[in-house]
């Protein structure tokens, strides 16, 4: 088979960047490169229609790479039959990865078998409206059942009404509750799972026709257990047992030894585990203790996890438990480390911290030639370049100073400058890394960010 060549767009300022990496890259993947240099310093600034206006594609091209923040329709530029057009990563520190293509080799990623109950508390106190906009935004973020919560004391009187909207908007529904008026009126509505049954309430269960959850009648033990799961056995009703995790400090330790204990007993019953026990009542971010309970909970072939998102710190987690679920199940089926699978889990930092070393920062700084602003935040310190400077510091306050010394700098160029700045300085902080105009990367939180940029013409 003959090499495939590949042609890549670029500006006059990171032409010699892109010819090192191809260098390299080239003879490690196995390809032959034509590098296309348009007469414009930045290439990502540059439109799709202005590019068709000045680039020439030479012959036996098989496939064109654009700069990933080229804006435009690729449709609009010339391609010769048989080429491909593709935008490249938005930064060139990435395109190794892109053109070796082996680490996004995952056919099956995705696939999942752990069931998300994400749960609405005190439903009692919120009208239906806001009940459906809440199961609304629950199942957008990945829940596959709304869990009613209720309120222990006072009977509620909306329970059927309330999963019957919510049937009729094909939620599937569970109800958490020890009173029997308010599971008999859900479980006639459409409701298809209770939470939760003890040695107590068990022989209701007989009766309401759906699924329940077993639980211990002490919780901080597995005391009545036993007798719940039998009960059920002989009324012939489906269950899943929740040996109920217990919080840190609360023998979280022993809770986990629980479950092992149960799925020892019953070595082929559907168990579920609250985890929301553990993130809500726990001072620390939710996706990485989500992270962790979901890889046991897929190895003990624990299927179903109840969660809610009450606590700021939670305020993702049903999302956090979907992507979870993705790459436990992944990692768990092919027996490799759950490592470089799930980049939207990583969010305070990044997955990957790349700079372009002092070098590649003097040499740009020497080739600038226009008075526009490049801010860079590496090895420690923010980097401030133009035609006139190479600035370099900590503070953004006194490299503003300098600046404007050097030049002056309009009130809305100040705000920019001012707004990208204080995200350089997040970046160095928390050890992300930082592209000028573009969102800092929060995994699953990213929010895209508008180019502000200007558009040569």
């Amino acid at each position: 088979m003959p090499r495939p060549h590949l042609l890549f767009v670029t500006g006059k300022l990171a032409e010699p960047s892109l010819r090192r990496t191809l260098a390299q890259v080239a003879r490690q993947v196995d390809f032959d490169y034509t590098v296309a240099v348009l007469p414009i310093t930045v290439a990502a600034l540059a439109t799709t229609p202005w590019v068709a206006k000045h680039l020439t594609v030479p012959e036996n091209i098989d496939r064109i790479l654009l700069p990933g923040l080229c804006a435009g329709d690729l449709e609009q530029l010339f391609r010769p039959q048989g080429v491909t057009i593709e935008r490249g990563p938005k930064d060139l520190l990435d395109l190794p990865e892109f053109l070796g293509g082996a680490e996004n080799a995952k056919a099956d990623y995705g696939a999942h078998d752990i069931t998300i109950l994400a749960e609405i508390n005190n439903v009692p106190r919120m009208t239906l409206g806001e009940i459906l906009a809440a199961a609304q935004a629950l199942r957008a973020s990945g829940a596959d059942i709304i869990d009613l919560g209720c309120d222990p004391g006072d009977e509620w009187s909306q329970a059927a009404e309330t999963v019957r909207a919510l049937r009729s908007e094909e939620f599937r529904v569970s109800i958490d509750s020890f009173n029997a008026r308010e599971v008999e009126a859900a479980v006639a509505a459409g409701a298809e799972l209770v939470l939760s049954v003890n040695s107590g309430n068990c022989q209701l269960a007989r009766s309401w026709g759906c699924e329940v959850v077993a639980v211990p009648d002490v919780p901080a033990t597995l005391e009545g257990l036993d007798q719940t799961v039998a009960t059920l056995q002989e009324q012939t009703v489906p269950f899943r047992i929740d040996p109920v995790i217990e919080p840190i400090g609360f023998g979280f330790a022993a809770s986990l030894g629980r479950y092992l204990d149960v799925r020892r007993r019953y070595p082929q019953a559907e168990m579920l585990m609250g985890v929301g026990n553990l993130t809500e009542l726990t001072d620390v971010d939710s996706a990485g203790v989500n992270v962790m309970l979901l890889g046991f909970c897929q190895e003990l072939g624990i299927r179903s996890v109840l969660t809610t998102e009450v606590i700021n710190w939670c305020r993702s987690s049903v999302r956090e438990l979907d992507l979870a679920r993705r790459l436990v199940g992944y990692a768990c089926r092919h027996r490799i480390l759950p490592k470089h699978l799930e980049p939207d889990l990583v969010m305070l930092r990044d997955p990957k911290l790349r700079e372009h070393g002092e070098a590649f920062l003097s040499e740009l700084a020497e080739h600038i030639s226009d008075r526009n602003f490049r801010l860079f935040a590496e090895g420690g310190l923010l980097h401030v370049i133009n035609d006139k400077m190479h600035l370099q510091g900590t503070d953004p306050f006194d490299l503003f100073s300098q600046m404007s010394q050097k030049e002056p700098i309009d009130p809305s160029h100040a705000f920019y400058l001012g707004y990208e700045m204080a995200k350089a300085i997040t970046a160095l902080t928390l050890g992300k890394g930082y592209v000028q105009d573009q969102a800092l990367r929060w995994g699953l939180l990213t929010k895209p960010e508008q180019s502000h940029q200007p558009t040569p013409e």
